[in-house]
């Protein structure tokens, strides 16, 4: 099973390059303003009680800290989220996730990117796990207010 990435990854000096934030309101609009300028609906992340968040613009690494552990359904898709949530962000994707696994059925797969594809019928989002197994969904499944 995965565990939560070592803290490690958020090093001081690593902090110190970083836009940091404190405070869940602040957190989430800051989040939701990143996945938009990226090109991902800003509701694809959707969690509360976010203690921390940050952005190294320079390498697009970010990270939300959450209060604890959260879990979350996207109708049939139920995601949970670890205390510390890391990722590399790049337009229309996420990559080196960590902190994040969703349930399809009764397996659990650890995250380890999202992307945006256009498909002729529309956006999908893809959820690819670290085993290789992917999942794809409609862009608008996770606009948020939905």
């Amino acid at each position: 099973m995965h565990k939560t990435p070592p803290r490690s990854l958020l090093t001081e000096e690593l902090k110190s390059k970083a836009e940091v934030y404190h405070g869940d309101k602040v957190c989430r609009e800051k989040f939701s303003l990143l996945l938009a300028e990226i090109g991902l609906p800003d509701g694809l992340l959707t969690t509360q009680n976010i203690e921390e968040c940050g952005y190294v613009k320079e390498i697009g690494f970010v990270w939300l800290k959450l209060e604890k552990k959260k879990e979350h359904r996207f109708d049939n898709i139920h995601v949970c989220y670890d205390s510390v949530v890391t990722a590399y962000v790049e337009p229309n994707k996420i990559k080196n996730l960590t902190g994040v696994k969703a349930r399809d059925f009764l397996v659990w797969f650890t995250l380890s990117e999202i992307y945006v594809r256009g498909q002729p019928e529309g956006p999908v989002i893809t959820f690819k796990s670290l085993v290789g197994l992917s999942m794809s969904f409609p862009f608008s499944f996770f606009k948020a207010g939905k």
